[in-house]
């Protein structure tokens, strides 16, 4: 376990909450000074380095974003959405990750017995929250990992997830983006903060060396758009093994095997992944040396 996993475990949570509060803050502070002084950044700007970085029309891209790290942006999280749809095109389509959970999965189903694919808000972030609720996206049904879709294939890509125990098998929008030979844009995040792609290893190769899902299973109510209401059951993460955890470290590999590009949208690093070839790379790794992202040289897991 790194330094800041260690210290978020041993932390008591109304400590960490005041420092999210505490850096929320500071980084509006930052973005209203930048707005005052001029260091606004356009559509055309982000659609920009978007090309830069390699997307291009027809592509599906699954975005994870960390919209405050872009800088100030001159209509707020529209104006990535909207670089995004005019670089894509009409034939691309658009993802996002709408998770309603910040929290660990074991404690959230312990507490929430209920998902509501409409109202049921994302947690994660501004730009996926604001493209959640517009015209023509589509949210699939996952209660812990949903993901919202826009373009053509929306509704097959979100379909997947129907039904299915956990969020990362062969049908979710996670898997089926690969079939699209899609890509996985990180904005200001990195694999540690938005790895959820890396998990299509644990459902793709048989018996998985690691428990690293919950022995319980868990029966939820789906809400879906019309109103109807499905029970389903699910698996979530195992928190033991969740805190084993090393997924930059398996930023290297990625690299070396042609996998990610790297670059800059607006004032945030960005990273752009290959969405089959790194599926295609963890499984062969994984037969060969035993990497996972929690051992990601290869080594037996430290128990």
């Amino acid at each position: 376990m790194d330094l800041k996993a260690t210290l978020r475990k041993f932390t008591p949570q109304f400590l960490l909450d005041f420092y999210r509060q505490f850096k929320k803050k500071q980084v509006r502070s930052q973005l209203q000074q930048a707005a005052q002084s001029g260091d606004v950044l356009s559509k055309d700007q982000i659609s920009s380095d978007l090309q830069k970085l390699g997307i291009e029309a027809g592509d599906s891209v699954l975005v994870h974003c960390s919209m405050s790290k872009i800088g100030y942006l001159d209509n707020g999280p529209l104006t990535l959405i909207d670089a995004l749809k005019d670089v894509l095109g009409i034939e691309g389509n658009i993802l996002m990750p709408s998770s309603p959970n910040s929290s660990l999965q074991l404690e959230y189903v312990r507490n929430h017995k209920e998902f509501d694919v409409t109202h049921s808000p994302s947690v994660l972030g501004a730009v996926s929250e604001t493209f959640r609720k517009m015209n023509g996206v589509k949210r699939s049904w996952s209660p812990t990992e949903p993901v919202c879709a826009f373009g053509p294939k929306a509704d097959w890509l979100v379909s997947g997830h129907k039904g299915e125990e956990t969020p990362y098998s062969s049908n979710s929008p996670f898997a089926r983006l690969t079939e699209l030979k899609g890509k996985i844009l990180y904005i200001g995040v990195t694999l540690d903060n938005a790895g959820t792609s890396l998990h299509l290893l644990e459902d793709a190769v048989p018996n998985f060396k690691y428990p690293v899902y919950f022995a319980e299973r868990f029966d939820v109510l789906i809400r879906d758009e019309n109103g109807n209401e499905n029970e389903v059951k699910i698996k979530v993460h195992n928190p033991v093994f969740s805190a084993k955890r090393k997924c930059d470290q398996l930023l290297p590999m990625f690299v070396e095997n042609g996998v990610v590009r790297k670059g800059q949208i607006g004032k945030a690093k960005a990273l752009c992944f290959d969405a089959a070839l790194m599926l295609d790379v963890m499984i062969k790794e994984y037969h060969e040396r035993g990497v996972t992202m929690y051992t990601p040289h290869g080594e037996e897991i430290a128990q």
